[in-house]
Protein backbone atom coordinates (compact mmCIF):
# COMPACT_ATOMS: atom_id res chain seq x y z
CA UNK A 1 0.00 0.00 0.00
CA UNK A 2 1.36 3.29 -0.72
CA UNK A 3 2.35 6.13 1.69
CA UNK A 4 0.49 9.23 2.70
CA UNK A 5 0.69 12.18 0.66
CA UNK A 6 1.69 13.88 3.80
CA UNK A 7 5.41 12.72 3.23
CA UNK A 8 5.30 15.15 0.06
CA UNK A 9 3.52 18.21 -1.27
CA UNK A 10 2.08 17.02 -4.26
CA UNK A 11 -0.21 19.13 -6.33
CA UNK A 12 -3.43 17.87 -7.12
CA UNK A 13 -4.30 20.40 -9.17
CA UNK A 14 -2.15 18.78 -12.29
CA UNK A 15 -3.67 15.85 -13.72
CA UNK A 16 -2.15 12.76 -15.16
CA UNK A 17 -2.57 10.91 -18.54
CA UNK A 18 -1.58 7.15 -19.11
CA UNK A 19 -0.47 7.71 -22.93
CA UNK A 20 -0.57 4.11 -24.78
CA UNK A 21 0.21 3.60 -28.26
CA UNK A 22 -0.53 0.12 -29.72
CA UNK A 23 -3.14 -2.86 -28.31
CA UNK A 24 -1.44 -4.42 -25.11
CA UNK A 25 -4.54 -4.17 -22.93
CA UNK A 26 -2.98 -6.27 -20.31
CA UNK A 27 -0.62 -4.01 -19.35
CA UNK A 28 0.32 -3.53 -15.31
CA UNK A 29 2.75 -0.67 -15.32
CA UNK A 30 -0.41 1.56 -16.56
CA UNK A 31 -2.38 0.48 -13.39
CA UNK A 32 0.37 1.17 -11.22
CA UNK A 33 1.08 4.59 -12.14
CA UNK A 34 -2.66 5.28 -12.11
CA UNK A 35 -3.02 4.02 -8.38
CA UNK A 36 0.66 5.46 -7.38
CA UNK A 37 -0.47 9.23 -8.54
CA UNK A 38 -4.44 8.46 -7.82
CA UNK A 39 -3.48 7.21 -4.13
CA UNK A 40 -2.22 10.95 -3.39
CA UNK A 41 -5.11 12.68 -4.92
CA UNK A 42 -3.57 13.13 -8.60
CA UNK A 43 -6.65 12.80 -11.22
CA UNK A 44 -5.76 10.54 -13.35
CA UNK A 45 -7.02 10.06 -16.92
CA UNK A 46 -5.96 7.02 -19.41
CA UNK A 47 -6.07 6.29 -22.95
CA UNK A 48 -7.51 2.60 -23.02
CA UNK A 49 -7.83 0.49 -25.68
CA UNK A 50 -11.63 -0.43 -24.98
CA UNK A 51 -14.22 0.34 -21.41
CA UNK A 52 -12.93 -3.17 -20.15
CA UNK A 53 -9.23 -3.01 -19.73
CA UNK A 54 -7.89 -3.09 -15.71
CA UNK A 55 -6.84 0.54 -16.26
CA UNK A 56 -10.20 1.63 -17.73
CA UNK A 57 -11.91 -0.05 -13.88
CA UNK A 58 -9.25 1.30 -11.53
CA UNK A 59 -11.23 3.28 -8.64
CA UNK A 60 -8.56 5.85 -9.22
CA UNK A 61 -9.10 6.40 -12.67
CA UNK A 62 -11.27 9.51 -12.98
CA UNK A 63 -11.59 9.66 -17.00
CA UNK A 64 -10.47 7.16 -19.70
CA UNK A 65 -10.06 7.76 -23.21
CA UNK A 66 -11.18 4.76 -25.44
CA UNK A 67 -8.93 5.22 -28.53
CA UNK A 68 -7.75 1.94 -30.04
CA UNK A 69 -4.23 2.53 -31.96
CA UNK A 70 -1.72 0.07 -33.65
CA UNK A 71 1.26 2.12 -33.67
CA UNK A 72 1.16 2.31 -37.76
CA UNK A 73 -1.03 5.65 -37.64
CA UNK A 74 0.85 8.83 -39.46
CA UNK A 75 2.41 10.70 -36.17
CA UNK A 76 0.05 13.78 -37.09
CA UNK A 77 -3.00 11.89 -36.15
CA UNK A 78 -1.55 10.52 -32.74
CA UNK A 79 -0.74 14.43 -32.12
CA UNK A 80 -3.71 15.52 -32.82
CA UNK A 81 -5.71 12.91 -30.86
CA UNK A 82 -3.80 13.96 -28.03
CA UNK A 83 -4.00 17.33 -28.27
CA UNK A 84 -7.70 16.51 -28.16
CA UNK A 85 -7.93 14.66 -25.23
CA UNK A 86 -6.02 17.72 -23.73
CA UNK A 87 -8.75 20.02 -24.64
CA UNK A 88 -11.24 17.57 -22.99
CA UNK A 89 -9.24 17.27 -20.15
CA UNK A 90 -9.05 21.12 -19.97
CA UNK A 91 -5.50 21.70 -18.04
CA UNK A 92 -1.78 21.45 -18.42
CA UNK A 93 -2.11 17.53 -17.68
CA UNK A 94 1.40 15.69 -17.04
CA UNK A 95 1.81 12.59 -19.84
CA UNK A 96 3.08 9.24 -18.30
CA UNK A 97 3.88 7.14 -21.83
CA UNK A 98 3.89 3.68 -21.15
CA UNK A 99 5.47 2.47 -24.45
CA UNK A 100 8.16 3.77 -26.95
CA UNK A 101 6.44 5.27 -29.77
CA UNK A 102 4.61 7.18 -27.23
CA UNK A 103 7.69 8.76 -25.85
CA UNK A 104 8.96 8.96 -29.38
CA UNK A 105 5.61 10.86 -30.30
CA UNK A 106 6.32 13.13 -27.45
CA UNK A 107 9.64 14.00 -27.95
CA UNK A 108 9.73 14.40 -31.50
CA UNK A 109 6.38 16.67 -31.35
CA UNK A 110 7.11 18.46 -28.35
CA UNK A 111 6.76 21.77 -29.33
CA UNK A 112 3.20 21.35 -30.18
CA UNK A 113 2.28 19.37 -27.57
CA UNK A 114 4.03 21.87 -24.62
CA UNK A 115 0.93 24.42 -24.54
CA UNK A 116 -1.75 21.45 -23.20
CA UNK A 117 0.81 18.91 -21.56
CA UNK A 118 3.72 18.72 -19.27
CA UNK A 119 6.29 16.59 -19.70
CA UNK A 120 10.60 16.52 -19.52
CA UNK A 121 11.83 18.45 -22.26
CA UNK A 122 14.73 16.94 -23.93
CA UNK A 123 16.53 16.42 -27.59
CA UNK A 124 13.26 15.92 -29.59
CA UNK A 125 15.79 12.89 -31.82
CA UNK A 126 17.11 11.43 -28.09
CA UNK A 127 13.90 9.48 -27.58
CA UNK A 128 13.86 7.69 -30.49
CA UNK A 129 17.56 7.28 -30.81
CA UNK A 130 17.48 5.56 -27.47
CA UNK A 131 14.83 3.22 -28.11
CA UNK A 132 16.81 2.03 -31.31
CA UNK A 133 18.61 -0.53 -30.99
CA UNK A 134 21.00 0.33 -33.61
CA UNK A 135 21.04 4.21 -32.00
CA UNK A 136 21.55 2.91 -28.28
CA UNK A 137 24.17 0.81 -29.73
CA UNK A 138 25.90 3.62 -31.52
CA UNK A 139 25.34 5.48 -28.33
CA UNK A 140 26.96 3.14 -26.05
CA UNK A 141 29.74 3.00 -28.46
CA UNK A 142 30.64 6.54 -28.73
CA UNK A 143 30.38 6.64 -24.83
CA UNK A 144 32.34 3.50 -23.85
CA UNK A 145 29.00 1.97 -22.16
CA UNK A 146 29.72 -2.11 -22.53
CA UNK A 147 26.92 -3.76 -24.64
CA UNK A 148 26.78 -6.97 -26.49
CA UNK A 149 28.49 -6.91 -29.74
CA UNK A 150 25.90 -6.42 -32.19
CA UNK A 151 25.42 -6.20 -36.12
CA UNK A 152 22.75 -4.46 -37.96
CA UNK A 153 22.01 -6.35 -41.70
CA UNK A 154 20.42 -4.21 -44.51
CA UNK A 155 20.36 -7.06 -47.12
CA UNK A 156 19.82 -11.20 -47.38
CA UNK A 157 23.43 -11.16 -48.63
CA UNK A 158 24.55 -9.34 -45.22
CA UNK A 159 22.46 -11.76 -43.35
CA UNK A 160 24.16 -14.80 -44.91
CA UNK A 161 27.95 -13.42 -44.15
CA UNK A 162 26.50 -12.81 -40.97
CA UNK A 163 25.55 -16.34 -40.89
CA UNK A 164 29.05 -17.87 -41.97
CA UNK A 165 31.21 -16.19 -39.30
CA UNK A 166 28.78 -15.86 -36.44
CA UNK A 167 29.09 -17.85 -33.28
CA UNK A 168 25.93 -19.04 -32.22
CA UNK A 169 23.10 -19.03 -30.64
CA UNK A 170 22.64 -15.20 -31.28
CA UNK A 171 19.60 -13.16 -30.61
CA UNK A 172 17.16 -11.41 -32.94
CA UNK A 173 15.45 -8.26 -32.28
CA UNK A 174 13.43 -5.80 -34.36
CA UNK A 175 15.53 -2.51 -34.43
CA UNK A 176 13.27 0.62 -34.32
CA UNK A 177 10.02 1.74 -32.60
CA UNK A 178 6.81 1.89 -34.73
CA UNK A 179 9.07 -0.40 -37.10
CA UNK A 180 7.98 -3.71 -34.72
CA UNK A 181 4.57 -2.37 -34.91
CA UNK A 182 4.31 -1.82 -38.69
CA UNK A 183 6.72 -4.39 -40.08
CA UNK A 184 7.68 -6.80 -37.25
CA UNK A 185 10.73 -9.02 -38.06
CA UNK A 186 10.54 -11.43 -35.24
CA UNK A 187 7.59 -11.55 -32.35
CA UNK A 188 10.26 -10.21 -29.94
CA UNK A 189 13.19 -11.18 -28.70
CA UNK A 190 14.15 -14.28 -30.53
CA UNK A 191 17.22 -16.85 -29.62
CA UNK A 192 18.74 -18.50 -32.54
CA UNK A 193 20.30 -21.59 -32.25
CA UNK A 194 22.33 -22.00 -35.47
CA UNK A 195 22.95 -20.25 -39.27
CA UNK A 196 20.01 -22.72 -41.09
CA UNK A 197 17.36 -21.12 -38.66
CA UNK A 198 19.01 -17.61 -38.86
CA UNK A 199 18.86 -17.95 -42.66
CA UNK A 200 15.07 -19.35 -42.50
CA UNK A 201 13.70 -16.62 -40.66
CA UNK A 202 15.45 -14.39 -42.72
CA UNK A 203 13.59 -15.09 -45.93
CA UNK A 204 10.80 -13.74 -44.35
CA UNK A 205 12.04 -10.16 -43.07
CA UNK A 206 12.66 -8.51 -46.72
CA UNK A 207 14.68 -6.33 -48.67
CA UNK A 208 15.69 -4.66 -45.90
CA UNK A 209 16.12 -6.64 -42.48
CA UNK A 210 14.79 -4.50 -39.48
CA UNK A 211 16.89 -6.98 -36.91
CA UNK A 212 19.77 -6.22 -34.60
CA UNK A 213 21.48 -9.54 -34.15
CA UNK A 214 23.23 -9.96 -31.38
CA UNK A 215 25.80 -11.90 -29.15
CA UNK A 216 24.03 -13.92 -26.81
CA UNK A 217 25.17 -13.86 -23.65
CA UNK A 218 25.35 -17.18 -21.79
CA UNK A 219 22.40 -17.23 -19.13
CA UNK A 220 24.25 -19.76 -16.76
CA UNK A 221 27.39 -17.30 -17.24
CA UNK A 222 24.91 -14.29 -16.39
CA UNK A 223 22.63 -12.22 -14.11
CA UNK A 224 19.58 -9.67 -15.32
CA UNK A 225 19.76 -6.53 -13.64
CA UNK A 226 17.35 -3.25 -13.93
CA UNK A 227 18.11 0.53 -13.33
CA UNK A 228 14.91 2.74 -12.97
CA UNK A 229 15.45 6.61 -12.57
CA UNK A 230 13.86 10.10 -12.82
CA UNK A 231 16.45 12.44 -14.61
CA UNK A 232 15.82 16.50 -14.43
CA UNK A 233 16.17 19.18 -17.05
CA UNK A 234 19.80 18.98 -16.54
CA UNK A 235 20.26 15.18 -16.50
CA UNK A 236 20.61 15.20 -13.09
CA UNK A 237 19.43 12.30 -11.32
CA UNK A 238 16.62 12.99 -8.59
CA UNK A 239 15.75 9.40 -7.64
CA UNK A 240 17.99 6.27 -8.74
CA UNK A 241 16.88 2.83 -8.68
CA UNK A 242 18.17 -0.89 -8.84
CA UNK A 243 17.17 -3.97 -8.62
CA UNK A 244 17.74 -7.51 -9.69
CA UNK A 245 15.53 -9.47 -12.20
CA UNK A 246 15.05 -12.92 -10.55
CA UNK A 247 12.76 -14.49 -13.13
CA UNK A 248 10.97 -12.96 -16.67
CA UNK A 249 8.41 -14.52 -18.90
CA UNK A 250 9.14 -15.71 -22.25
CA UNK A 251 12.17 -17.44 -19.80
CA UNK A 252 15.10 -15.06 -19.84
CA UNK A 253 13.99 -12.85 -22.52
CA UNK A 254 10.48 -11.28 -22.12
CA UNK A 255 8.83 -8.86 -19.28
CA UNK A 256 10.29 -9.18 -15.56
CA UNK A 257 7.87 -11.73 -13.72
CA UNK A 258 9.78 -10.89 -10.28
CA UNK A 259 12.10 -8.85 -9.28
CA UNK A 260 13.80 -8.07 -6.03
CA UNK A 261 15.08 -4.45 -4.69
CA UNK A 262 19.33 -4.80 -4.89
CA UNK A 263 21.51 -2.16 -4.02
CA UNK A 264 24.30 -1.50 -6.92
CA UNK A 265 26.29 1.68 -6.41
CA UNK A 266 28.40 0.74 -9.82
CA UNK A 267 25.58 0.04 -11.68
CA UNK A 268 23.91 3.64 -10.67
CA UNK A 269 26.74 5.07 -11.12
CA UNK A 270 26.91 3.94 -14.59
CA UNK A 271 23.65 4.68 -15.49
CA UNK A 272 24.20 8.28 -13.99
CA UNK A 273 26.90 9.02 -16.34
CA UNK A 274 25.76 7.78 -19.24
CA UNK A 275 22.39 9.85 -18.96
CA UNK A 276 24.47 13.10 -18.23
CA UNK A 277 26.85 12.58 -21.17
CA UNK A 278 23.98 11.62 -23.87
CA UNK A 279 22.42 14.51 -21.91
CA UNK A 280 18.66 12.96 -21.67
CA UNK A 281 15.61 14.20 -19.06
CA UNK A 282 12.52 12.15 -18.11
CA UNK A 283 12.19 8.22 -16.66
CA UNK A 284 14.44 5.78 -17.93
CA UNK A 285 14.36 1.97 -17.55
CA UNK A 286 17.55 0.44 -18.30
CA UNK A 287 17.92 -3.38 -18.70
CA UNK A 288 21.82 -4.67 -17.80
CA UNK A 289 22.95 -8.04 -17.66
CA UNK A 290 26.10 -8.93 -15.47
CA UNK A 291 28.53 -11.05 -17.99
CA UNK A 292 30.36 -13.03 -15.08
CA UNK A 293 33.11 -14.05 -18.47
CA UNK A 294 34.09 -10.78 -18.25
CA UNK A 295 32.71 -9.33 -14.84
CA UNK A 296 31.12 -6.57 -17.16
CA UNK A 297 27.08 -5.22 -16.92
CA UNK A 298 26.42 -4.80 -20.63
CA UNK A 299 23.75 -2.69 -21.20
CA UNK A 300 20.59 -3.92 -23.48
CA UNK A 301 17.82 -2.09 -23.60
CA UNK A 302 17.39 1.34 -22.53
CA UNK A 303 13.52 2.09 -21.97
CA UNK A 304 12.81 6.09 -22.27
CA UNK A 305 9.71 6.43 -20.33
CA UNK A 306 8.33 4.07 -17.27
CA UNK A 307 8.65 0.72 -17.15
CA UNK A 308 5.99 -1.47 -16.57
CA UNK A 309 7.44 -2.55 -13.30
CA UNK A 310 8.12 0.59 -11.86
CA UNK A 311 6.26 0.38 -8.93
CA UNK A 312 8.96 -2.04 -7.34
CA UNK A 313 11.00 0.88 -6.74
CA UNK A 314 9.88 2.83 -3.93
CA UNK A 315 12.48 5.31 -1.50
CA UNK A 316 11.86 5.32 1.94
CA UNK A 317 10.18 8.86 1.40
CA UNK A 318 7.35 7.03 -0.59
CA UNK A 319 8.44 8.27 -3.94
CA UNK A 320 8.96 6.79 -6.85
CA UNK A 321 9.72 7.49 -10.29
CA UNK A 322 6.43 8.64 -11.21
CA UNK A 323 5.82 10.64 -8.87
CA UNK A 324 9.04 11.96 -8.76
CA UNK A 325 8.44 13.19 -12.33
CA UNK A 326 5.10 14.39 -11.11
CA UNK A 327 6.55 16.57 -8.78
CA UNK A 328 9.55 18.03 -10.70
CA UNK A 329 7.30 19.16 -13.45
CA UNK A 330 5.24 21.01 -11.35
CA UNK A 331 7.96 22.56 -8.93
CA UNK A 332 8.16 20.40 -6.11
CA UNK A 333 10.84 19.21 -4.49
CA UNK A 334 11.46 15.59 -4.79
CA UNK A 335 12.87 14.20 -0.84
CA UNK A 336 15.62 12.31 -1.35
CA UNK A 337 15.68 8.95 0.61
CA UNK A 338 17.45 5.48 0.34
CA UNK A 339 15.50 2.55 -2.07
CA UNK A 340 13.37 -0.18 0.06
CA UNK A 341 16.43 -2.82 0.03
CA UNK A 342 14.98 -6.28 -0.33
CA UNK A 343 11.56 -5.40 -1.68
CA UNK A 344 10.28 -7.22 -3.98
CA UNK A 345 7.60 -7.30 -6.69
CA UNK A 346 5.33 -9.91 -8.78
CA UNK A 347 3.23 -10.20 -11.90
CA UNK A 348 0.94 -12.76 -10.66
CA UNK A 349 -0.20 -13.70 -14.18
CA UNK A 350 3.35 -14.72 -15.95
CA UNK A 351 5.26 -15.09 -12.42
CA UNK A 352 3.76 -19.32 -12.61
CA UNK A 353 4.49 -20.41 -15.87
CA UNK A 354 7.89 -18.39 -15.03
CA UNK A 355 8.63 -19.77 -11.82
CA UNK A 356 8.29 -23.32 -13.35
CA UNK A 357 10.13 -22.62 -16.39
CA UNK A 358 13.31 -21.49 -14.11
CA UNK A 359 12.71 -24.70 -11.69
CA UNK A 360 12.94 -27.14 -14.75
CA UNK A 361 16.25 -25.46 -16.07
CA UNK A 362 17.83 -24.86 -12.46
CA UNK A 363 18.31 -21.38 -13.23
CA UNK A 364 19.03 -18.83 -9.69
CA UNK A 365 20.07 -15.66 -9.27
CA UNK A 366 22.85 -15.16 -6.53
CA UNK A 367 22.28 -11.38 -5.82
CA UNK A 368 18.50 -12.25 -5.10
CA UNK A 369 17.59 -11.80 -1.04
CA UNK A 370 16.61 -15.00 0.48
CA UNK A 371 13.85 -13.71 1.97
CA UNK A 372 11.60 -10.23 1.14
CA UNK A 373 11.26 -7.09 2.89
CA UNK A 374 7.91 -6.82 1.49
CA UNK A 375 6.15 -7.06 -1.75
CA UNK A 376 4.13 -5.44 -4.21
CA UNK A 377 1.85 -7.45 -6.52
CA UNK A 378 1.38 -5.95 -9.95
CA UNK A 379 -2.43 -6.51 -9.99
CA UNK A 380 -3.91 -7.34 -6.87
CA UNK A 381 -3.95 -4.57 -4.56
CA UNK A 382 -6.97 -4.60 -1.59
CA UNK A 383 -7.75 -0.99 -2.04
CA UNK A 384 -8.36 -1.13 -5.94
CA UNK A 385 -9.56 -4.94 -6.98
CA UNK A 386 -11.26 -4.35 -10.15
CA UNK A 387 -8.05 -3.95 -12.81
CA UNK A 388 -6.70 -7.43 -11.02
CA UNK A 389 -10.35 -9.85 -11.67
CA UNK A 390 -10.71 -7.92 -15.12
CA UNK A 391 -7.17 -8.61 -15.82
CA UNK A 392 -8.11 -12.63 -15.14
CA UNK A 393 -10.67 -12.32 -17.30
CA UNK A 394 -8.99 -11.44 -20.09
CA UNK A 395 -5.95 -13.56 -19.25
CA UNK A 396 -7.38 -16.72 -19.56
CA UNK A 397 -8.07 -17.15 -23.50
CA UNK A 398 -5.16 -15.31 -24.91
CA UNK A 399 -2.35 -17.20 -22.15
CA UNK A 400 -3.40 -20.35 -22.96
CA UNK A 401 -2.46 -19.42 -26.72
CA UNK A 402 0.47 -17.74 -25.90
CA UNK A 403 1.66 -20.96 -23.88
CA UNK A 404 0.61 -23.21 -26.84
CA UNK A 405 2.71 -20.92 -29.30
CA UNK A 406 5.82 -20.68 -26.84
CA UNK A 407 5.94 -24.51 -26.77
CA UNK A 408 5.65 -25.11 -30.27
CA UNK A 409 8.29 -22.35 -30.68
CA UNK A 410 10.72 -24.11 -28.49
CA UNK A 411 10.05 -27.44 -30.42
CA UNK A 412 11.03 -25.59 -33.68
CA UNK A 413 14.16 -23.71 -31.77
CA UNK A 414 15.13 -27.60 -30.36
CA UNK A 415 14.56 -29.68 -34.01
CA UNK A 416 16.87 -26.77 -35.15
CA UNK A 417 20.24 -27.38 -33.07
Amino acid sequence: MARSSTLFGIDRSVPGLIVKIGDYPLHHGGVGAIRSLGRLGVPMYAITEDRFTPAATSRYLRGRFVWPTTGREDPERLVDGLLRIGRRIGRPTVLIPTDEEAAVLIGEHADVLGDAFLFPRTDPALPRRLASKQGLHELCVEHGVPSPDAAFPESYEDVERFAARARFPVVAKNREAFQRRRHPAVPGTTRIAGPEQLLDLARDWGPRPGVILQEYLPREQAEDWITHAYFDADSTALTMFTGVKVRSWPPHAGMTACAYVVDNHELAEMSAQFIKRIGFSGIIDLDWRYDRRDGRYKLLDFNPRMGAQFRLFENEAGVDVVRAQHLDLTGRKVPEAEQRAGHRFVVENIDLPALLAYRRSGYTTPHAPTRATGTELAWLAPDDLKPFFTMLARFVRPGVKHLLQLRRATRRARSGR
